[in-house]
């Protein structure tokens, strides 16, 4: 690995040059991002999955940069012009940028002015008036000497500004002045949109930048993606304000000695005319590039946090998918998410059959036992809340509703996926099942959506699709694989997602519980299909076997460890038995006992490695999301129209921006809280105080009944 690399990553994040070496070489050699965070900690020296994703990014970075210095050296070279200062400063560059800046001069390119102008042998002549060793006077008398009929440089007016036309692409191909402008244009320059002509007189979302003006020092990024939007949709003009005169006059000083108008002309055409338009797009792309990087990574973040909602375990759940005309879609799972039965009823407009719908729900309910009932939060989501509302008070039983975000529900609905998982069932009713099962189970079930249909973030299509596919499938993966899989249990589209087990793998492995009638420990992984030696070493730490003959096999102790596991335990005067639950706790007490260092010193082990051991011995089976506050359960319902300024309310965090959080408060139009009312501390990013599903108290600022709007605050 080149040590630049090595030493470049070890700076930037901290770390030391071994540290990153090593974990270098675990990537190279093919091991997945969760297997090296859980399993390789005295390696990597017990760096988290979040920086090890964010370092393979930085790698891959630098891996490319230096592919592009030794293509772009080698095209140089072969074109004679290579020098050792240039080489020095290409080697030197730190970003892809700088070393195209380098190449562009040595760059092939189609016809310019320029190029006509060298192709008509006005170079040498071009050089002199560079050099400005004579006067103008003379420099135009000299032009003659070049005039050229045949390549249309018949006159001396028309020579003299071939000239300048090689004079100012020279100096737009200039590196140093390039990035001193880049510079200048980025500290000093604005950002201006105007409305399209005829769109002034039009109402759109877009009408804050209908005539807007902002430094680009200051424009956040929520802002540069909604500009972008509106230039997209062609509803704003954007440009890019420049400080031209003082960029040209300080040329101008720098390059033009005394009286020489021929060179000064040829400076104010290279910045306006090469220059500008060259580098307003760097711009343009950079504070893309910017924005884009936050709202995608702000999508992560959601994304996981909305992954890690605590399942409702073992509770046969109602899904409620509300509609108008074409009916309310029921259907009942149980706790092990198995689909017992569907309905539709119509208690909505325009057939209102409120009756019809209790009798037949509350014959469901206790005909199954229903202990939730998940409603969807689209359309008539407001109407049928009420409804189930007031059904919930004829009921004997203790059941519960909660509101769910049914984003990507339908798109699941009329998916490969969904049909392949209940072919016999109508598309209609699928996203039902959807709906309890995000509720009962939100990981196993949210696995199975493209991730840019769930709905959490901003701008999901307005970002790069390549690089938002990738932060959210690796979101994906580490959430999936922190909180392990049972393989007798999982469908594919959740097997696909743990480390080293693809799609066909994922398949075969089903295919083998099915013949099998499961897995009876982890030993058996190894006879599936196309899954060798490798891939087992990456997946079984993380497939979990909850009814198998080794209790370790459900646990995030990965087989590797199995013989440290039996000699801690021999030493504690355990076996594996007393991890059973009747002995549990005595041996937790054993495993709080030990000294850490020194049994670790004993057993040959990493401290890291016997942490996490010890910390799976105290729990087997348990899911590490039970610990996470529920989702708020509700039994009553308010209406919008309900809420006054300086009501306090309980409510379930939606979505977080960056801007502010969106509150679900139960009234059907989630609520916003600005990021200057989450606290009263300043705060950066929203992020840093909330996450989705976070429950909390929250303060009616404002009700816009008009454009159903409500404004929420924390700071109670």
């Amino acid at each position: 690995m080149n040590k630049y690399i090595i030493e470049k990553l070890a700076y930037e994040f901290k770390i030391r040059e071994k540290q990153v070496e090593d974990t270098v070489n675990l990537i190279d050699q093919g091991n997945t991002i969760p297997f090296i965070a859980r399993y390789r900690k005295e390696v990597t020296g017990n760096l988290s999955d979040e920086l090890l994703r964010d370092l393979e990014m930085r790698l891959n970075y630098l891996k490319n940069l230096q592919k592009r210095k030794e293509a772009i050296e080698t095209q140089i070279t072969e074109q004679g012009k290579m020098t050792a200062a240039l080489q020095q400063k290409i080697e030197v560059a730190k970003t892809l940028q700088e070393v195209e800046d380098l190449y562009l001069p040595y760059k092939q390119k189609k016809k310019t002015r320029a190029s006509k102008a060298k192709d008509a042998g006005l170079e040498a002549f071009a050089l002199r008036v560079y050099r400005q060793e004579a006067s103008d006077a003379e420099i135009k008398n000299e032009a003659k000497k070049y005039i050229n009929v045949e390549a249309g440089f018949d006159t001396e007016k028309k020579v003299l500004k071939g000239a300048q036309d090689i004079i100012a692409e020279t100096l737009a191909e200039n590196a140093s002045y390039r990035q001193k402008i880049r510079e200048m244009v980025t500290k000093h320059g604005q950002i201006r949109t105007v409305a399209t002509k005829g769109q002034e007189k039009e109402t759109s979302e877009f009408e804050n930048y209908y005539d807007y003006i902002e430094p680009i020092t200051q424009i956040v990024n929520h802002r540069i993606l909604a500009i972008n939007r509106g230039e997209k949709q062609k509803i704003i003009n954007v440009k890019i304000i420049d400080p031209a005169e003082n960029i040209i006059t300080g040329m101008q000083r720098t390059i033009v000695k005394g009286e020489h108008q021929y060179v000064a002309e040829a400076v104010e055409d290279a910045y306006k005319r090469l220059i500008l338009p060259s580098i307003e797009r760097e711009i343009r792309s950079k504070l893309k590039e910017r924005a884009e990087e936050s709202a995608i990574k702000n999508f992560g973040i959601n994304l996981k946090k909305l992954l890690l909602q605590p399942p409702f375990k073992g509770k046969t759940t109602m899904g409620f998918d509300p509609a108008f005309r074409t009916g309310c879609k029921i259907a009942v799972i149980n706790g092990r998410g198995t689909l017992l039965d569907t309905t539709t009823v119509y208690p909505t407009d325009p057939r209102n059959d409120i009756k019809g719908t209790e009798k037949v729900l509350l014959k469901m309910i206790e005909e199954y036992q229903v202990d939730l009932i998940a409603i969807g939060n689209g359309t008539a989501s407001r109407e049928s809340e009420k409804i189930v509302a007031e059904m919930l008070k004829k009921v004997d039983q203790d059941v519960s509703y909660v509101i769910v975000n049914e984003a990507g529900a339908s798109v699941y609905s009329a998916s490969k996926l969904g049909t392949e998982e209940y072919p016999d069932i109508n598309v209609s009713l699928r996203g039902a099942i959807s709906i309890a099962g995000r509720l009962q189970d939100p990981l196993a079930e949210l696995v199975k959506i493209d991730p840019k249909h769930i709905g959490v973030g901003q701008y999901q299509h307005d970002v790069n699709q390549t690089a938002l596919e990738k932060v959210l499938d690796d979101t994906v993966e580490d959430t999936v694989n922190s909180v392990g899989v049972d393989i007798n249990r999982a469908s594919s589209a959740l097997l696909k997602h743990v480390a080293g087990v693809s799609k066909t793998v994922a398949k075969n492995i089903i295919t083998y519980r099915e013949q099998e009638n499961g897995f009876k420990n982890r030993k058996e992984i190894l006879k599936v299909k196309g899954l060798g030696n490798k891939a087992f070493e990456q997946c079984a730490g993380f497939l979990r076997i909850s009814e198998g003959n080794n209790i370790l096999d459900n646990t995030g102790v990965h087989p590797e460890s199995y013989g440290l596991v039996e000699k801690l335990l021999d030493k504690m005067g355990c076996t594996l038995a007393d991890l059973e639950s009747d002995h549990l706790k005595q041996t937790t007490e054993k495993l709080n006992a030990i000294d850490i260092k020194e049994v670790a010193e004993e057993l040959e082990t990493g401290i890291p490695t016997l942490l996490d051991i010890v910390s799976e011995l105290k729990k087997p089976g348990r899911d590490p999301r039970d610990g996470a506050p529920k989702p708020f359960l509700k039994s009553d319902v308010l209406s919008i129209k309900d809420l006054t300024e300086g009501m306090i309310l309980t409510g379930t965090v939606r979505n977080v921006i960056d801007f502010g959080a969106f509150i679900d408060i139960g009234v059907h139009q989630d609520g916003l809280v600005h990021i200057s009312e989450i606290s009263n501390h300043y705060i950066k990013h929203p992020s840093e105080i909330l996450a989705i599903g976070d429950v909390v108290e929250v303060r009616v600022l404002t009700v816009d009944l008009k454009r159903n709007r409500i404004g929420l605050s924390m700071k109670l």
